[in-house]
């Protein structure tokens, strides 16, 4: 196995990581910036570190077929203890890239309305956090409005303004660019402008 450097600091690092997700799964749209040197192949170091951090034995993560590479595998099983699944109505996380199928969101969990909890909540690297489709968010979190032109698939834009389920089921996404982060939880309401 090819070893790949994780966390340098794995509780410290890793509590940091866990502050900045939470910080943008309460503030949507929210641009957050990790301090993080980590560097695998194909992923964003922020990308890495929301993987290092939420993953682990009790969490099935779902890869899309472009990370399915033994390195990252063999990484993130050693780092992390994750269990890593094809099946995607069982995934706890699920890491995408820009190229998913929309079907595929129908496969994940969304959770029930006694246990909102147990919903899939999928992380994409994206290739830019502007000059995509201008966007209006509200809900939790945003005092009135936050605008976001994030490079989403138009897919995912889709799916996100006619979100087939309603709260409190649904999926939770983080988007990631380069160091940083932004979230868009199933409390969100998302208009294209």
């Amino acid at each position: 196995m090819a070893l790949l450097n994780g966390f340098s600091d794995p509780v410290t690092d890793a509590q940091q990581s866990f502050r900045a997700i939470l910080t943008a799964m309460s503030e949507p749209g929210h641009l957050v910036t990790l301090n993080t040197d980590l560097c695998w192949p194909g992923l964003s170091p922020a990308a890495c570190a929301v993987l290092l951090t939420l993953s682990d034995h009790d969490t099935p993560l779902y890869l899309a077929p472009s990370f399915c590479q033994t390195t990252l595998q063999e990484n993130l099983r050693f780092h992390t203890g994750a269990v890593l699944t094809q099946d995607a109505s069982h995934a706890a996380y699920a890491l995408l890239d820009a190229d998913f199928s929309p079907a595929l969101l129908r496969h994940f969990s969304i959770g029930s309305t006694e246990s909102p909890d147990q919903s899939t909540t999928v992380i994409m690297a994206l290739p830019d956090f502007n000059g995509g489709h201008s966007m209006t968010l509200s809900g939790p979190g945003i005092k009135t409005t936050r605008t976001l032109s994030a490079q989403l698939p138009e897919a995912l834009i889709h799916y996100l303004c006619h979100r087939p389920t309603h709260f409190p089921q649904g999926l939770d996404f983080i988007f990631t660019c380069g160091e940083q982060l932004l979230a868009i939880p199933r409390t969100t309401q998302v208009e294209v402008n």
